[in-house]
This record gives structure tokens, C-alpha cells and sequence, in this order.
């Protein structure tokens, strides 16, 4: 089959490799139809190994060595194992590709996304950017009918949000701020729109980005580069901070931002990942009574289910993608724009 394999740093080649594994007595074989490349992968791409187990044995799973990237993904099921009852061949379904364990204390409380043997398909486990992928039943979920196999791509990225603003869990009628609306804050934004918060502000730099945010339910834009964001916030809350601030973009001063406009006794939620640490006025925090959260993957049995529902607005999918290519212009139309910051939303991969 053919697959995008991961070497190394600039380095993932589209070859020609062993089909995926016949399904074992509780997993499934694929067939991928279309997969998304995420922001972890075109950092992977970049300036990686960082989470691919490439010289070392990753200890939830084993694997060493190079990956078939892809843990965005939506296939058909091509064969079932043995002890397989709720999946049928033909069926179409996403995979949360997260494995959990099932049996560690994180498993028996809920948190499967913590498992303490915890790995991911396409990071590190074969995923999606292949022809074939085969992976556990148990976190395939059907794909309705009236969602396409382009949005049921971003059902995962999209669990992935839903996860994080659920650690808020804000209110209907809040006011929440989100910093950041490309990769997965796009997704956030959606998964805070559905809470139906009374003012909803997005941050971003870029003035593209930031109009996509209005079409999607943002109530407010704001580029820092024009205005400043604590002045804006502070307008709109009579000076008191918003309730749930959602730091999405990884940006260096983003998460001191977020500090900064959150409300005594709000909840600041980190999402995205900082290249280095960075210092927080825990005084400030501390003295506010601030719930600084942060937030890992998604729990497949709670996100991805809703985020199958929510993809049943056809807008939802639509305004996310940037463009749909082939597994073979994966590395030149896909990762390397993406680790130059030059795509606009998601990039997915046409499988077949």
C-alpha cells in the first residue's frame, strides 16, 4: 500500500509499504478515504522527533522507529476481527486514535486520554496518511449519513476542542475569549459557539482568520496589532474580565494575555503548546481565585461522538478547509505550508 512515512525532521517520504496488519480479534482494518494533517504533525515535520518514538521505545506501546503519520482520519471498514460485534464491513467510521488501556485508575475514572499507556495512532502507531490502517474497534465511531467524508476528517480536532472547552465548562450568556483561531482554535471557536456564550471575543493576528471568526459565530474580533486586547475585554465586561479565556494559539505571551483577561474566579484554559516555558504572574492568580486549566487529546466516548453531531452542519466543515490534495503532495501542498504558517485553515488528504 501506499503510506506518508515519518523518518525524521524534513523527512517523510510517500512509499510504497507492507498493507496494514489484518485486524486482530477487537480491531478493524480500513480503508482511508481522507485524512487531515494537523499542527502537531507539521511540527513533527519541522523540527521533530518530538512525540515520535523514533530512537527510543515508546513505553504504551513499544513502537521505535519510523511512523505512517495521520491521526486525523475517516475510512471504511474493510475487515473485522473475531470478537467484533458492533462494527460490519462497509461501514464508515472515525477513529479517535488515541488507545487507552481500559484498565489503569485514569481508565477506571474516565479519563481514558490519560491512560498511563496511553499512544496514538499516527504518532506513535501507524495512522491514517496510508491506504490501509488497522486499529482497535473500540474507538471507531459510525459517521452519519449527512456528513461528508471531508468534515468527518476534522471530527477529531474537533473532539479534541470540545474536550478543552468542556475543562471550562462555561455557561450560556458568559463571556468568553478565545486567543488564536487557526489549527485547533478554529475548532475551539466552534465548540465555544455551542455554548452559546452572551459575548464571544477571538484574538488573532491574522485579519483573514479573524473574519472567518465573525462568519462563525465570534462576537468580537480583535488583532493585538491594532488594539489591545485587555482594553477591548475590559469595554465589553464593565472592567471585570471575561469568564472562560481559551489560549489556543502557542504563542509566547499568550498565555500571560490570557491571565490578564480572565475575571476573578474564571478559568483560563491552556490548549496550545509553548516551545519553551514562560513565566505567569502566579500572584495575580493566586490573589484572583483563577481556574488555570490545561488539557490533553479528548475522552472518545464523550467528544467524538458530539463532534460527529455538530459536523452535521455542512457550513462547520466547509469553512475550515483550505484545501483537499493527494497522499502524494502531502509533504510539498501540505506539511511544508503548514510549517511555514502560509495555510489558512485545514489541509486534508484524498485518500481514494
Amino acid at each position: 500500500m501506499k503510506a506518508a512515512r515519518y523518518y525524521g525532521a524534513r523527512d517523510v517520504r510517500v512509499e510504497s509499504v507492507l498493507d496494514a496488519p489484518v485486524a486482530g480479534p477487537h480491531e478493524v482494518r480500513l480503508e482511508v478515504v481522507r485524512a487531515g494533517i494537523c499542527g502537531s504533525d507539521a511540527a513533527e515535520f519541522a523540527a521533530g522527533p518530538k512525540q515520535i518514538p523514533i530512537d527510543r521505545v515508546h513505553p504504551g506501546n513499544g513502537h521505535r522507529g519510523p511512523v505512517i503519520l495521520g491521526h486525523e482520519f475517516v475510512g471504511r471498514v474493510a475487515s473485522v476481527g473475531s470478537g467484533v460485534e458492533a462494527l460490519r464491513v462497509g461501514d464508515r467510521v472515525v477513529p479517535g486514535a488515541g488507545v487507552w488501556c481500559g484498565a489503569c485508575e485514569w481508565c477506571a475514572a474516565g479519563r481514558t486520554n490519560l491512560c498511563e499507556k496511553y499512544y496514538t495512532h499516527g504518532l506513535q502507531a501507524d495512522g491514517g496518511l496510508a491506504e490501509l490502517v488497522t486499529v482497535p474497534a473500540l474507538m471507531c465511531r459510525p459517521v452519519p449519513d449527512v456528513v461528508s467524508d471531508d468534515a468527518a476528517a476534522m471530527a477529531q480536532p474537533l473532539a479534541v476542542a470540545l474536550h478543552a472547552v468542556g475543562r471550562a465548562a462555561p455557561e450560556a450568556g458568559q463571556v468568553a475569549v478565545l486567543i488564536g483561531v487557526g489549527g485547533v482554535g478554529h475548532f475551539a471557536l466552534t465548540a465555544l459557539a455551542a455554548r452559546r456564550p452572551g459575548t464571544l471575543v477571538v484574538v488573532d493576528l491574522d485579519e483573514e482568520r479573524l473574519a472567518g471568526a465573525l462568519a462563525a459565530g465570534a462576537t468580537h474580533v480583535v488583532n493585538p496589532a491594532v488594539d489591545d486586547p485587555r482594553e477591548v475585554v475590559s469595554d465589553l465586561t464593565g472592567g471585570s474580565g471575561a469568564h472562560v479565556v481559551v489560549e489556543a494559539s502557542g504563542a509566547a505571551p499568550s498565555p500571560a494575555l490570557a491571565v490578564a483577561l480572565v475575571r476573578r474566579g474564571g478559568s483560563v484554559v491552556l490548549v496550545g503548546l509553548q516551545k519553551a516555558s514562560r513565566e505567569l504572574d502566579l500572584h495575580s492568580v493566586v490573589m484572583r481565585e483563577v481556574n488555570l486549566v490545561s488539557t490533553l487529546a479528548h475522552v472518545c466516548d464523550v467528544d467524538l461522538p458530539i463532534a460527529l453531531e455538530l459536523l452535521r452542519d455542512p457550513g462547520l466543515g466547509e469553512r475550515a478547509i483550505d484545501r483537499v490534495i493527494p497522499l502524494d503532495a502531502v509533504v510539498d501542498e501540505g506539511l511544508v505550508p503548514l510549517a511555514q504558517g502560509r495555510v489558512a485553515g485545514k489541509v486534508i488528504v484524498r485518500l481514494r
